[in-house]
């Protein structure tokens, strides 16, 4: 299982025109479905005179969470060769919006998915690509007695403390690159009373 994912850290845009149509495609970075609904209002109030606002999103490190639209295009025509180009450079975390103005002549359906592919591949061109870790998340219960040593040993790591609740008995949620995951369990492992809960990847 991969250790490491891709994705694009900043928004580009990008436009490709066809006989008189202008497409103008958007990327952005995401980490949820419901960032997508906000991108999407905040280009349609840019371009509220467009014909059509196509879209495809893929989310999270399995791969199974994407969707395409393609707003009234003929199906598709638009969203999958979207999500076509995203997955090309085996980007997740991302979504690209394509914006496009009628320009009097119809392109047919491998017109348009030229069209669409292209703005898109433009759009990922001028965007950096970034490898990031996967991570899981652990939770560590432990007396107050072990504080200082878990601590130390997270400290050592490099690792991301998100969450602590610090008393009588402690709970500490951390973030944890899979890469790191066993020299985890063998850093904390033999402290006693304490338990490493795996909760879930980020």
């Amino acid at each position: 299982m991969a250790d490491t994912y891709f994705t694009i850290e900043r928004s580009s845009i990008a436009e490709f025109k066809d006989r008189g149509s202008r497409f103008i495609a958007y990327a952005f970075p995401i980490q949820s479905a419901d960032e997508l609904k906000q991108r999407l209002s905040d280009i349609k109030k840019e371009h509220p005179k467009a014909t059509h606002h196509c879209f495809a999103y893929r989310l999270g490190t399995e791969g199974y969470n994407f969707r395409v639209s393609d707003d009234g295009e003929p199906s598709g025509s638009a969203g999958r060769p979207i999500l076509g180009q995203i997955d090309n450079r085996q980007l997740t975390n991302t979504l690209v919006v394509v914006v496009r103005y009628f320009g009097g002549s119809l392109l047919g359906i491998p017109g348009l998915i030229n069209a669409y592919k292209t703005a898109t591949m433009l759009c990922l061109q001028v965007t950096p690509v970034v490898v990031r870790s996967i991570a899981a998340l652990y939770q560590l219960q432990f007396p107050y007695t072990q504080l200082d040593a878990v601590l130390k040993v997270l400290k050592h790591m490099g690792l991301t403390v998100l969450k602590k609740d610090i008393q009588l008995f402690c709970n500490v949620t951390v973030s944890v690159p899979l890469k790191d995951v066993e020299n985890l369990e063998r850093g904390l492992g033999s402290m006693e009373g304490l338990t490493i809960t795996r909760q879930a990847n980020s």
